[in-house]
């Protein structure tokens, strides 16, 4: 335990971070070196570009395998990239039940992310019984940690009353902060609160922010959603379908 501790004290884990946007190659056989000595976050972070396929041979497999090792050494983001590998099959099959458990011990340690994604098993019934009291639970206290994608979906049980009295005062202001902390989903229902108070100025803002920082799924759904606004904004409908047809383009 002791030699552990003093080779993470002497790797410089950012360092290799910033290292991977220069050299990715020569970084990343500095973190399989690291990994290798025991130290936890060279662990994570192999783990990481196994799965990009940053300076080294993508391999979801071995990625998978060493998110193990990390989480087994402690480490709380190791534990909520497990989970992610179990609950989308990268490197492997899918574990639903598993990457609970895996995302739990996130949470418990208090990683936001690991809040966030429980909250979204909890709140689907996917690896464990449909709770949305407790994935009400899980996403307030990633929002109150600065989460941006829980602050949209916690305002969205504050809008809609799930598992909790319904208060859409507060739930504009969870989107605001979800949508200033750089979440497209977060800008899309402020901009739709916002149409409902008669607020179309400041809406449309948020509209086009979204379009051009949202993706392909989030732009097909939102579209869904224009397109049954009315003609109030079928200016911005026809522009986020212009927005997928040119991402989709060959």
């Amino acid at each position: 335990m002791s030699y552990q501790l003093r080779r993470e004290e002497v790797v410089d884990v950012a360092g290799l971070q910033a290292m991977l946007e220069d050299s990715p190659g020569k970084a990343a056989q500095a973190i399989l070196a690291a990994a290798g000595q025991g130290v936890i976050e060279a662990q994570l972070l192999l783990g990481q570009i196994l799965l990009d396929g940053r300076g080294i041979e993508q391999d979801a497999a071995v990625a998978r395998s060493w998110f193990g090792i990390a989480a087994q050494g402690g480490s709380a983001m190791a534990h909520n990239m497990l989970g992610r590998c179990l609950e989308h099959g990268w490197g492997g099959e899918v574990g639903l039940s598993q990457a609970a458990i895996h995302y739990a011990k996130a949470a418990d340690a208090g990683l936001d992310w690991g809040l966030y994604n429980l909250g979204n098993l909890l709140a689907t019934g996917r690896g464990v019984p449909a709770n949305q009291a407790q994935a009400l639970t899980c996403y307030e206290k990633a929002a109150q940690m600065g989460h941006a994608k829980s602050m949209n979906l916690y305002g969205r049980y504050l809008e809609q009353g799930i598992a909790t009295v319904a208060n859409p005062v507060r739930a504009v202001r969870w989107y605001r902060r979800s949508a200033e902390a750089g979440d497209f989903r977060g800008m899309f229902s402020l901009a739709t609160a916002l149409i409902e108070r008669g607020q179309q100025g400041e809406a449309e803002l948020w509209l086009e922010r979204a379009r051009i920082e949202g993706n392909l799924n989030f732009l097909r759904n939102a579209l869904a959603t224009l397109a049954k606004a009315g003609p109030q904004l079928e200016n911005h409908a026809r522009a986020y379908a212009a927005e997928i047809e040119q991402r989709t383009r060959p």
